[in-house]
């Protein structure tokens, strides 16, 4: 199984998935900046894997407080020890708007750190620093630990919702690569496959940027796991065929109600999967839900660069100039969801209440 984040001691390694499947590159990332970068570029992508690596991030950010200042002391052109954690805070949450486990990941970090300094001071000696950076790294690899468990447990849980032979439909890519392993729905598909159900699995390509294709595809072949690559404007011809069973995706953030933001195109998917009858499911760790937010219509949707509609990796496929709508998720309504599968368990609808049982 693929490892996609490792900390060597000072650095975070990050598996390129720019690069795959026809290269595999690492990227190694010793400033906050680097790590920022990877998460706006994709290299390091899906919901758990961001949360971690804005965990390492955090890390590496506050180290750099190091480097701008002297002998312990903030002088007037530096910032000042408080100010400094606000900005590796608010930077790398811009990072990527709309995965809920990014500002869950900086949210927890900053709590720890809270705990070791009681009050944040305006100024920090080099050892007092050191000290604190190896307690936030500890925290960092507490959560990528935690975050493999937990994967595991999803899968655990949502195996059982797979009948025997199945064929599956998955979009996006929500494997080990989009976490610290194993996967969540990806890692359902793991589970069913590891306990012998037979399954045969449709990979949507997941335009614009192709995590099916280039991926998932990847990643059931490492598997041995049989699968079929399709376009993503198949899957409702397939599903009137009856040749899916069932449908699962991950998510990017839930809202309180059960309203599920997720890679473009799961909203057509779900609608689809209700004409025809077909279970859609939803495989997400509890950190991926928010239950600040109300309903769908509060999620953030982030916008990306519109050169990836217009090309297919180095090659234009339309005009320079075409214009381009390029949101990376879309809202599915609770409504079409037919469960959340979660570490605890598996969320029944009313989805609204299972959630706020949860969270209880």
């Amino acid at each position: 199984m693929v490892k996609t984040l490792a900390w060597n001691g000072d650095s975070l390694i990050i598996l390129n998935q720019v690069e795959l499947p026809f290269r595999v590159e690492y990227r190694h990332a010793s400033r906050m900046a680097d790590v920022v970068e990877a998460i706006r570029r994709l290299e390091v992508r899906g919901a758990p894997a961001i949360g971690i690596a804005a965990a390492y991030g955090y890390v590496l950010g506050i180290r750099e407080y190091n480097t701008a200042t002297k002998e312990g002391f903030a002088p007037t052109q530096y910032m000042s020890f408080s100010e400094h954690i606000r900005t590796v805070y608010q930077t790398l949450a811009a990072a990527r708007p709309t995965a809920v486990n990014l500002c869950w990941a900086l949210e927890h970090m900053e709590k720890t750190l809270m705990q070791k300094v009681f009050t944040i001071p305006e100024t920090i000696t080099p050892d007092e620093l050191s000290h604190l950076v190896q307690e936030l790294t500890r925290e960092a690899q507490r959560m990528q630990r935690e975050d493999a468990r937990v994967n595991r447990l999803i899968g655990q849980h949502g195996h059982t919702l797979i009948p025997g032979n199945a064929n599956i439909l998955t979009h996006c890519n929500t494997g080990s690569l989009a976490a610290s392993e194993f996967g969540t729905a990806l890692g359902v598909i793991r589970a069913a496959h590891e306990a012998g159900k037979g399954l045969h699995i449709y990979v949507d390509e997941t335009r614009p940027l192709l995590q099916g294709a280039r991926l998932t595809a990847w990643e059931l072949l490492q598997e041995n796991i049989p699968f079929t690559l399709i376009t993503d404007s198949m899957a409702g011809y397939l599903m009137s065929q009856n040749k899916i069973d069932l449908i699962i995706t991950g998510a990017d953030r839930i809202a309180a109600n059960g309203d599920t933001a997720n890679k473009i195109g799961t909203y057509s998917l779900a609608v689809l999967a209700q004409a025809h009858n077909i279970p859609f499911y939803i495989a997400a760790p509890l950190s991926t839900i928010d239950p600040r937010i109300g309903d769908g219509s509060s999620i953030v949707i982030e916008e990306r660069n519109p050169d990836e509609v217009r090309r297919l990796g180095c090659q234009a496929i339309t005009l320079p100039e075409a214009p381009v709508y390029n949101p990376a998720f879309d809202i599915t309504p609770a409504r079409y969801i037919s469960n959340i599968i979660t570490e605890e368990g598996i969320l029944e609808p009313p989805l609204n209440q299972s959630i706020a049982n949860c969270f209880r």
